[in-house]
């Protein structure tokens, strides 16, 4: 055996645990870092304004009469249940016009988008042509319909040519016409969101599964029922509930097609608390109903995805 010191060996069954170069607390605090501009960003411009129109609608907070300004407590609540009768008939329209809007555009949407995936003569132009509504602006699109629907430029205009209505007819101003009238409008900016997403969604599914149903002796039918609505779940799930609440929070087109009239037949809660805030100034009780709305669209954003299991397996 060589001469010199005598080296040390670890005990039987134990190692010698490895050198660390360079490690300690900025390795596990650098995602953290590098994500904080970001979450900075979102607390300032999404937390701050959240707490803020709480915290207003605890207040009597009204800039023309600043001899009430204070706090109020639950009396802005207090005063949406119980003295505001406006309060529930314009939650119940919001309602009622959620429901229409995304049902009526997750149909024609989902039968766009099974339209275009077929493989035909100018099916990129026929995309293009579809997809062109949802490219519109909010405030473009509403001034488009409220030339259309002018009694005496628009589609009425013409229609009575035909001898199918009478000349200056308003269906803006009817009570009657009004609301299919709005809710044509939202269809031709709404149907292009659900058929983007479903056909991304369509082109994802694997072209194996419906060869092997049409080996199978399945039908179009079976085939859509039993393959393509599966594989579409997760974006039918995700596109009614985004779609549910930009409809709920619709104030541009309503607004501008018809103000809320004729009659308060198209005011929604958004548009109420709109009004609220910019024609009374009462900014208090308008964060108290802004705050409802919230707790409103959490509630039934959770209860959605909860019943729809998004994201699980199907068993």
């Amino acid at each position: 055996m060589a001469q010199g010191a005598a080296v040390a060996k670890p005990p039987p069954g134990r190692t010698r645990a490895p050198r660390r170069h360079g490690t300690g607390a900025t390795p596990r605090r650098l995602p953290y870092l590098l994500i904080a501009p970001a979450v900075l960003l979102m607390l300032g411009f999404i937390a701050y304004p959240v707490l803020s129109v709480f915290y207003y609608s605890l207040q009597h907070h009204n800039p023309t009469k600043p001899w009430r300004n204070g706090f109020a407590g639950f009396d802005n609540f207090v005063t949406a249940f119980t003295d505001d009768p406006q309060f529930w008939s314009t939650l119940g329209f919001s309602f009622q016009w959620v429901a229409v809007e995304v049902v009526l555009q997750l149909l024609f949407g989902l039968a766009l988008a099974l339209l275009v995936n077929q493989t035909f003569v100018g099916r990129a132009m026929a995309r293009a042509l579809v997809f062109s509504p949802w490219a519109v602006s909010g405030v473009l699109t509403s001034v488009i319909w409220v030339l259309l629907y002018n009694s005496q430029t628009g589609i009425a205009r013409y229609l009575a040519d035909l001898g199918l209505g009478s000349y200056g007819t308003s269906w803006l101003s009817d009570t009657g016409t009004v609301f299919p009238a709005v809710v044509v409008a939202e269809l031709w900016r709404g149907v292009p969101f659900f058929a983007i997403l479903i056909l991304a969604d369509l082109q994802s599914i694997p072209k194996d599964l419906y060869e092997a149903a049409e080996v199978d002796g399945a039908g179009r039918l079976r085939q859509f029922l039993h393959i393509t609505l599966p594989h579409l779940k997760d974006a039918i799930i995700l596109s009614t509930l985004l779609r549910a609440v930009w409809e709920f929070n619709n104030v541009d087109l309503l607004y501008t097609l018809t103000g809320g009239g004729p009659a308060g037949e198209t005011t929604t809660l958004p548009l109420r608390i709109a009004s609220i805030a910019v024609d009374s100034h009462d900014f208090g009780y308008a964060s108290a109903l802004t705050s409802v709305a919230f707790v409103l669209l959490l509630f039934c954003s959770v209860i959605y995805l909860r019943l729809s299991k998004f994201g699980g397996e199907d068993k």
